[in-house]
């Protein structure tokens, strides 16, 4: 099963068109993501995120409906956490090798 969680960008880290990545914030947990299938992601926007990708950009009302219906649904936060930890881990594996090796 595939899931994409709303984030909120927080920060831009690299504006590069191919390794693009942003802190992403979900709810209060802020994780490093890849940012190039949304480069034009403006801070305090809000974006689809899958297994650390941001895939989509949302408007801040459609977010807020996804976010408010994980919390009616009772999904626990060590999920908003373990999305989280996914995109960083994501984030971590998809950086080049020291020394410019692929």
């Amino acid at each position: 099963m595939c899931l994409g969680v709303p984030g909120q960008v927080i920060d831009w880290l690299d504006h590069d068109p191919v390794f693009g990545r942003a802190m992403v914030q979900f709810d209060g947990i802020r994780r490093e993501c890849q940012m190039a299938c949304v480069p034009d992601a403006e801070i305090g926007e809000y974006v689809i995120v899958h297994a650390g990708i941001a895939i989509s950009r949302i408007d801040s009302e459609e977010a807020q409906k996804v976010l408010d219906e994980l919390t009616r649904l009772g999904i626990p936060d060590e999920f908003t956490a373990a999305i989280g930890e996914a995109a960083q881990n994501h984030s971590a594996a998809a950086r080049p090798l020291p020394g410019g090796s692929p």
